[in-house]
């Protein structure tokens, strides 16, 4: 299938890339097929883009939340991802939403809603985390300059 996207132009998504979430993301029910993309330019480094294909100007960036804090564990109720076919811990993927404002080292993740995916399936669902426990606004730029001077030691 090709699509004409804002971040990367025509692409062309292979149907077995598709991800389904049958519940829609938070804010938008009706986006219910994505695929993850990155730049291949940039390698496939911290941050991804979950591409809707139905509405091609929409993309959000995402990343694993254990690139900026390792420690990252959230209970999440069985029940809300029932909707996920059977789940095997080495297929599971979670990502967190990155917000990048104007002012870039203002950069954060959204710890408290977390997209869970079903690699084996192509299924995913996108979570809300109950308590104080993970942020919606967890600023990461200091981090990812951080891990940048590890990775260049």
């Amino acid at each position: 299938m090709k699509v004409t996207t804002k971040v990367f132009g025509e692409i062309t998504i292979d149907d077995d890339r598709v991800i389904t979430f049958p519940k829609g993301i938070v804010g938008f029910p009706e986006l219910t097929r994505f695929a993850l993309l990155h730049d291949s330019e940039k390698g496939t480094g911290s941050i991804h883009w979950l591409q809707s294909l139905q509405e091609p100007a929409f993309a959000m960036p995402v990343m694993d939340p254990l690139f900026v804090r390792p420690d990252y564990n959230p209970e999440v109720d069985d029940e809300l991802l029932g909707n996920l076919g059977k789940l095997n811990p080495e297929e599971m993927l979670v990502l967190v939403t990155v917000t990048v404002p104007k002012e870039i080292k203002k950069m954060t993740v959204n710890l408290r809603g977390p997209i869970i995916i079903n690699a084996a399936e192509k299924l995913a669902i996108q979570v809300i985390i109950e308590g104080d426990g993970y942020p919606v606004k967890f600023p990461i730029y200091d981090i990812l300059e951080a891990n940048k001077k590890k990775a260049g030691d």
